[in-house]
């Protein structure tokens, strides 16, 4: 597994998480606990997206990017480096 591969992995792993409870709190919206690991898993992922589209360039389309189809060039996340 590549570095990028591995930073993919970490960073999705923290947002099925966040999902996941998202769903739950669809049923049990007042439970503060579960909302606040969801915060919190919100919060561990950020720097890594940060950090990933440093490196390799945008997870998700930006609606301000100034030239919006350059994004597209760009290796798919899920694309390896040999695919390329």
């Amino acid at each position: 597994m590549t570095k990028r591969e591995a930073l993919l992995k970490k960073i999705s792993t923290y947002q099925f998480a966040a999902l996941d409870l998202q769903l739950y709190l669809d049923t049990h919206p007042g439970d503060q606990d579960t909302i606040a690991q969801m915060n919190r898993y919100k919060k561990e992922a950020q720097p890594l997206i940060e950090q990933y589209e440093e490196k390799y360039g945008a997870l998700t389309k930006q609606a301000e990017d100034g030239n919006s189809w350059e994004w597209i060039k760009a290796p798919w996340p899920w694309e390896s480096e040999e695919d390329c």
